[in-house]
């Protein structure tokens, strides 16, 4: 097995389970929990990194999750 099959598998399994309602619920969840989480920690630039840091990581990875999966179906697309 290559490095692009297991890409590719890989990245099949985390857009599906990403795609989720779950993912959705858990990810509203958390958002929740850190705006509420705000006056105990009295609105800090720590917590406002938590949460700066953590979306700029995830919508880097699914930048290239949501292309790679594009690029797999426009090319399915094209074949056909």
């Amino acid at each position: 097995m290559n490095l692009n099959d297991a890409f590719r598998r890989v990245a099949a399994k985390v857009s599906c389970g990403l795609g989720s309602p779950w993912a959705l619920a858990f990810a509203f969840s958390l958002v929740v929990i850190w705006g509420v989480s705000g006056p105990y920690f009295r609105y800090s630039n720590g917590w406002q990194l938590v949460i700066n840091t953590g979306t700029t990581i995830v919508t880097f990875l699914m930048a290239f999750l949501i292309q790679a999966t594009q690029f797999r179906e426009s090319k399915a697309v094209n074949l056909k």
